[in-house]
């Protein structure tokens, strides 16, 4: 299966989306999406929310999974929760502008 780009290869911006299609009846739906949240994440964060819903949110268990320290796991968490916020934060203006 192919992993769906979040990124331009060209220019490194956030990519949207620009038609969704049903392949059991060919309904297409056009227009101009954001991906969502975790959607807008890259690739390795993904994965590591992944492990991290698996291990059932148990930072010691993805430190052992992952072969990397307690702290470092929650550093990589942090970051991950603040670039969420900062996509949920932009969303959110970008819905008051176009009101």
């Amino acid at each position: 299966m192919k992993i769906l780009p979040t990124t331009c290869p060209a220019c490194n911006e956030q990519l949207k989306v620009k038609s969704l299609i049903c392949e059991n009846c060919s309904t297409e739906i056009q227009g101009s999406y954001d991906l969502p949240p975790l959607g807008q994440l890259s690739i390795d964060d993904q994965l590591f929310l992944l492990d991290f819903i698996k291990v059932s949110g148990s930072l010691k268990d993805m430190a052992g999974l992952l072969k990397l320290s307690y702290p470092t796991i929650r550093n990589r968490l942090d970051e991950i929760i603040e670039h969420i916020k900062i996509t949920e934060s932009s969303r959110q203006n970008k819905r008051e502008k176009n009101k």
